[in-house]
């Protein structure tokens, strides 16, 4: 449990870091090229789930993520055998949860900033 806190706290707080920079320095209408055709940073608004999927159901979210919370803490505390993938997995569960439930509760979205271009088309 150590283990998973030591983990996921320092990335939850690296998580609400990097969020307030991009907010702070990268306006919602720029891109920052890091690697061209490849990735950027930048400043979007995401009031749905991954993609944007499910847009406008923040609330909805916000329960999700509490429901989600519950789940990782039960499993911390059913399982005493510590296991590196599962405590690995929990870790950067609990902080994504967290720095998202933040997100969606401070500015009723989740602030997105990475952004790649991997060339995939749909037909």
């Amino acid at each position: 449990m150590k283990f998973i806190l030591f983990l996921s706290l320092p990335l939850y707080a690296l998580d609400q870091l990097t969020k307030k920079l991009v907010l702070r320095l990268i306006s919602p209408l720029e891109a920052r090229i890091i690697v061209p055709d490849f990735f950027s940073l930048v400043n979007v608004t995401n009031t749905g789930a991954a993609f944007g999927s499910f847009r406008g159901n923040n609330t909805f979210f916000v329960i999700i993520s509490v429901v989600a919370l519950v789940i990782v803490t039960v499993l911390l505390v059913r399982h005493s055998q510590p296991d590196l993938w599962r405590d690995l997995s929990l870790a950067l569960l609990l902080a994504g949860i967290l720095g998202n439930l933040t997100d969606r509760l401070l500015y009723g979205h989740v602030i997105d900033f990475l952004l790649f271009n991997l060339h995939i088309r749909f037909a």
